[in-house]
């Protein structure tokens, strides 16, 4: 049985205008698979920071550690934030993480008021 010629006509037009929006759809990305990108950014450490000591006060250990990590990728010069950084993953019980977050926090800033009492922290768990 032979088909309409009316049908065909429009079974065409449907196809073409797929394609048409197929070809001006840009493909779609997996944004849950990329890496978030980080410039040097004071302000928003600061903020990481502020909202870091906001939960380390509340007792929410591990939430804050996440801001002070944060926080030491907008600006990784902040000796603030490692040294919040370590406070947190040592009442966290990670020795490992603690211990990094220190010995950076003592790299940038050696003569802290508290550098020498950091420093025994990590000669006590090296």
């Amino acid at each position: 049985m032979a088909q309409e010629p009316g049908k065909l006509k429009d079974r065409k037009k449907e196809e073409q205008v797929q394609q048409r929006q197929q070809e001006q759809e840009p493909p779609e990305e997996d944004v849950g698979n990329t890496e978030k990108e980080y410039s040097f950014n004071p302000l928003q450490a600061q903020k990481e920071l502020k909202a870091g000591g906001f939960y380390f006060k509340k007792g929410n250990y591990k939430a804050a550690a996440r801001r002070f990590q944060e926080a030491t990728k907008w600006d990784p010069s902040s000796a603030e934030a490692f040294l919040r950084l370590g406070q947190s993953e040592e009442k966290l019980k990670d020795g490992k993480a603690a211990h990094d977050a220190y010995a950076k926090y003592l790299e940038l800033a050696p003569d802290a008021k508290d550098a020498e009492a950091i420093r025994k922290k990590l000669a006590r768990h090296p």
